[in-house]
């Protein structure tokens, strides 16, 4: 009972730091020792990747690790840390919403992203169809009396992101990325991340239009904290940059031990 009342005080902390024009910001984790480090730098929310925690465990991302794997290094991140973990969940890994939802419970998640991805056909899920298995997911969740705070991912500006595609693009995929995210906002999302939304106009709009809590991914493009608090972002994360990075200089530090 005692674990359950602190879970839920993790979970309704989380929500409580999603404030648009202050955003959470999340540095991204793949282990209990960055994990214990984002806090021991003052951070009051740890956060996975997916694709560093997959790296990690030797696997690609896109769910290419086994579910239990994942989980079991979410429960690790979560139990030598005494502030509130949301998990990166990618698309839910083909579990029915009630075990989802138990596996995050009993991993000590406080939330977690839920993408809109497909990755078994290769394609975004169709809005009506993920809106309906979020508000499956929030039942779930409900049921439990488990107040999991949700990060429901729009993965439309992705495929632009990768390919290099400028600012125009971004703006003309907006309407279908508000829909969605307002789909989903209706489904029980507490948050919605257009992730690979860059460009400041285009960000501005969608926060705007969507008139709940929204994530930003870091990558290089991406405007400074600063323009992204006045823009009214809530929640701004790194993604799997971090540990690409730290691998990077790894390898460097590699290389003149050679030398």
């Amino acid at each position: 009972m005692t674990q359950n009342v602190e879970l839920q005080r993790r979970c309704e902390l989380l929500r409580s730091l999603h404030r648009p024009g202050t955003p959470l910001l999340l540095p991204n984790v793949w282990d209990a020792a960055t994990a214990g480090a984002v806090v021991a730098a003052g951070f009051p929310v740890v956060a996975t990747s997916s694709g560093a925690v997959a790296a990690t465990l030797g696997y690609e991302d896109q769910e290419a690790a086994p579910a239990d794997e994942m989980f079991a290094a979410a429960a690790r991140i979560a139990r030598v840390v005494d502030v509130p973990v949301t998990v990166d969940a990618e698309a839910g890994y083909g579990m029915q919403p009630a075990e989802l939802v138990d596996a995050l419970r009993t991993a000590g998640a406080a939330g977690c992203n839920l993408e809109d991805t497909d990755h078994r056909a290769g394609t975004i899920r169709p809005i009506a169809e993920q809106a309906k298995w979020l508000a499956a997911v929030r039942q779930a969740a409900v049921d439990a009396d488990y107040p999991l705070v949700v990060n429901a991912r729009v993965d439309v500006f992705l495929g632009p992101l990768l390919t290099g595609a400028g600012p125009e693009t971004l703006a003309a995929l907006v309407p279908e990325g508000v829909e969605r995210g307002t789909a989903y906002r209706e489904a029980g999302a507490d948050c919605v991340y257009p992730i690979g939304l860059w460009e400041s106009g285009a960000v501005r709009d969608y926060v705007t239009q969507v008139g709940g809590p929204v994530n930003v991914v870091r990558i290089p493009a991406t405007p400074p904290l600063a323009e992204l608090a006045t823009l009214g972002v809530a929640r701004v994360s790194w993604g799997p940059f971090l540990h690409q990075a730290s691998v990077a200089r790894f390898a460097a530090e590699l290389a003149t031990l050679r030398e």
